[in-house]
């Protein structure tokens, strides 16, 4: 998922996404146990999709947090 695509979501939508994500990544790391993956880079893209998603999330909080303070 592209930075930009982020962006375009909203929190909730951004929340949920973040939690489909988490648990694809779960399914993804126990096949990747049992039968291995034809690609494991597809573990490191999940992980990077997920912090990619927490970074724009945790960046909103944060501009949310300084315009009350203002």
């Amino acid at each position: 998922m592209k930075m930009n695509e982020i962006t375009g979501l909203s929190d909730l939508d951004l929340k949920e996404r973040i939690a489909v994500e988490r648990d694809a990544l779960q399914k993804l790391r126990f096949n990747h146990t049992i039968a291995g993956l034809e690609s494991p880079f597809q573990l490191r893209q999940k992980r990077r999709d997920i912090a990619r998603m927490m970074t724009e999330l945790s960046a909103r909080k944060n501009a949310k947090a300084e315009e009350q303070k203002s």
